[in-house]
């Protein structure tokens, strides 16, 4: 059973999230453009009304100024260090690619690591599998999400791997409303 499913976005696109299963969790990362204020609450103010949580990418000022559920930190972000955020029940997650990474997030306080890729992508030749997944996954301390490849014909993989959930863009974007959260 996965506890948590997350889909990230670029830009605030409210068709695009009504239509996905309402226990798909929301990460918003901007890299492009410089942030819309207006857009950031809409889309905090729509992911709340609808109960599903929200994160901004890279941003704890923006994350704390507009009420989002927490923060997410990129794997390249290696240095700071979120520990110490005053608010109740913000959470802090982030991505890392290797055992390295794994550690350097879980000594910035992230509550969840989204290991990467865990399996083939267009973009990335390079992924972990399932075997090397399940060594890093071993050394954690923290709870992780898969991320990177997730499609139809593997997902089924991920039950061979103790992961509290899945992330993705294209799959999750595909089959949003059907997605089974359930048990396999």
């Amino acid at each position: 059973m996965f506890k948590s499913i997350y889909y990230y976005i670029d830009k605030f696109n409210r068709d695009e999230i009504y239509k996905l299963n309402k226990s798909i969790n929301i990460i918003y990362r901007n890299y492009l453009n410089k942030f819309n204020t207006k857009e950031i609450l809409e889309l905090v103010a729509f992911c709340k009304k609808q109960g599903r949580k929200v994160y901004i990418s890279n941003n704890l000022k923006l994350a704390l100024r507009f009420n989002f559920n927490g923060i997410y930190i990129p794997s390249f972000k290696k240095v700071l260090n979120y520990k110490n955020i005053p608010k109740k029940n913000f959470e802090i997650i982030g991505s890392a690619h290797n055992i390295i990474e794994v550690i350097n997030k879980e000594k910035q306080g992230c509550t969840k690591i989204f290991l990467s890729p865990i399996f083939k992508t267009k973009k990335n030749r390079n992924y972990l599998g399932v075997t090397k997944f399940n060594i890093i996954r071993l050394i954690a301390k923290k709870d992780i999400i898969s991320l990177g490849g997730i499609n139809s014909e593997n997902i089924k993989y991920l039950k061979m791997c103790r992961v509290e959930g899945f992330a993705g863009i294209s799959w999750i974007k595909k089959n949003g409303p059907s997605i089974y959260t359930g048990p396999f």
